[in-house]
């Protein structure tokens, strides 16, 4: 215990009074079920890079930024899906092999004592921070990273992805059909009113009268979950897919920080297209703070958000994770409250928060798009939770524990709705989403142009996985 104080100690210098007082630190890191690192980089802002320098430095070992780049070609990795999991890797310096790693708090300890034995240890070992591992292992693992973005899911469920193309003759068959339905419009008048004229109005009915269903059906009082306290809360992972969005960063950013979650347990993920430099310059004015990462997605295609959510995957280490887009602004406590009912609700492995419209006022198409989301998400998906019907999801503010996620192949790279194909791959394999009484703010589309783009992909990529089912 003496050395785990006086390891402590050297690492808070100039923040604490003695050992005594990194004692009682450390009992509190240990009763948070937190690595005593990352403790400190957190909670006294001191930054990871700082901590793992001081923590080498008692220990009589080298200290690094990152690991050089010397790496030969791509390595060969078993287990693609664990690897954020890594804090160790080889690289040669000068024709010598030397082990960066990134230790924990108790390894510390012990190579402390291993280099005080063998003096020579020191020149094949260099310590690092977590960051420059993930930052080495990306570099060296690209192709392979990439690889895995784009075919996981066709490779476990080759007929729910969007990757199978569609053969010539479903594309003259959908072409013929939406043709012949246009024909029997026009003619319905005069030729087949009594059939064709009922069966649209049903068409039109029966979606219509579940909208009514669910603005008139009285909610049940949902029960309250009770919130965990900061020791029982697990590991959080954030991804923020962004790209050309470098005037949203400082804002994401603030509401990020905003969060009521431990620091030291939460994990943020900047996952930046490499063809948006400005955008990885606006994130790395944010990487100031300890929680913060920016991963850099490579420029290949298809250049999707659901791509770059499939490259971040393996590198989560969170037991849940979470996707914001660029104008989100999360409720403080919504991570709390996801993390609380996923563990009062074994059977949920996927929540959805409710999406707000923060500038409806803004002119007539804001006002009804805010309309149309406080229908969907506010009546529409839980009623539908409520059926154990398959919920289409949000883009955004989707919690999911990370081994379903994982088990179920991550998202679908070649789709362009990748969360409502999502929420339905979700119902197939018999996964129960939910809602939770937390709301996101974002912007709805200011321009009739943009609004029809966001639209035409929406109704793309629902039709695409109706091809699927």
């Amino acid at each position: 215990m003496a050395g785990a104080g006086a390891l402590l100690h050297a690492i808070l210098a100039g923040q604490i009074d003695g050992e005594t007082e990194a004692l009682l630190h450390l009992e509190t890191a240990l009763a948070l079920e937190v690595d005593p690192l990352d403790y400190c980089a957190n909670r006294f802002g001191l930054g990871h890079d700082l901590v793992m320098e001081r923590a080498a430095t008692w220990a009589g070992l080298t200290f690094a930024t990152r690991v050089p780049n010397t790496r030969p070609g791509s390595p060969v990795i078993e287990r693609i899906e664990r690897l954020g999991e890594v804090r160790t890797v080889r690289a040669k310096l000068f024709n010598h092999e030397v082990i960066y790693s990134a230790p924990r708090f108790s390894e510390f300890l012990a190579l402390s004592r291993h280099a005080q034995r063998h003096p020579d240890f020191r020149r094949s070992f260099c310590v690092v921070p977590e960051s420059a591992i993930r930052a080495e292992l990306a570099a060296a693992s690209e192709e392979v990273l990439l690889t895995e973005a784009r075919h996981r899911l066709f490779r476990r469920w080759p007929r729910a992805s969007a990757h199978v193309d569609l053969s010539q003759a479903s594309r003259f068959g959908f072409v013929a059909a939406m043709v012949g339905l246009m024909l029997l419009a026009v003619i319905a008048p005069m030729v087949v009113k009594p059939v064709f004229v009922p069966l649209i109005g049903a068409l039109l009915a029966v979606p219509g009268l579940f909208r009514l269903w669910a603005a008139f059906d009285r909610q049940p009082e949902r029960h309250e979950v009770p919130l965990l306290e900061d020791a029982d809360l697990p590991v959080y992972t954030v991804l923020l897919p962004l790209r050309d969005e470098a005037h949203m960063v400082r804002q994401l950013g603030n509401a990020i920080r905003d969060i009521d979650y431990p620091p030291e347990k939460l994990e943020v993920l900047f996952l930046v297209e490499q063809r948006s430099p400005e955008t990885v310059v606006a994130v790395a004015g944010e990487l100031h703070d300890p929680r913060f990462e920016l991963l850099l997605v490579p420029d290949a295609l298809p250049r999707t958000k659901p791509k770059a959510l499939n490259y971040a995957l393996p590198f989560v280490s969170g037991e849940h994770v979470v996707v914001y887009d660029a104008e989100d602004i999360p409720e403080p406590g919504q991570l709390r409250r996801a993390a609380s009912t996923f563990a009062a609700r074994a059977g949920v492995v996927c929540l959805q928060a409710e999406l707000v419209v923060d500038n409806a006022g803004e002119n007539w198409l804001t006002s009804l798009f805010a309309g149309e989301y406080a229908g969907q998400f506010g009546l529409m998906l839980p009623l539908l939770a409520r059926l154990g019907l398959p919920m289409p999801l949000g883009g955004t503010s989707n919690h999911f524990r990370t081994s379903a996620l994982r088990e179920i192949g991550g998202w679908d790279p070649f789709n362009v709705t990748e969360d409502a194909d999502l929420g339905v791959r979700l119902a197939r394999r018999g996964m129960a989403t939910d809602i939770i009484d937390s709301r996101t703010a974002e912007e709805a589309p200011v321009h009739f142009r943009s609004w029809l783009t966001q639209r035409t992909r929406w109704m793309k990529g629902w039709m695409r996985l109706v091809n699927g089912l």
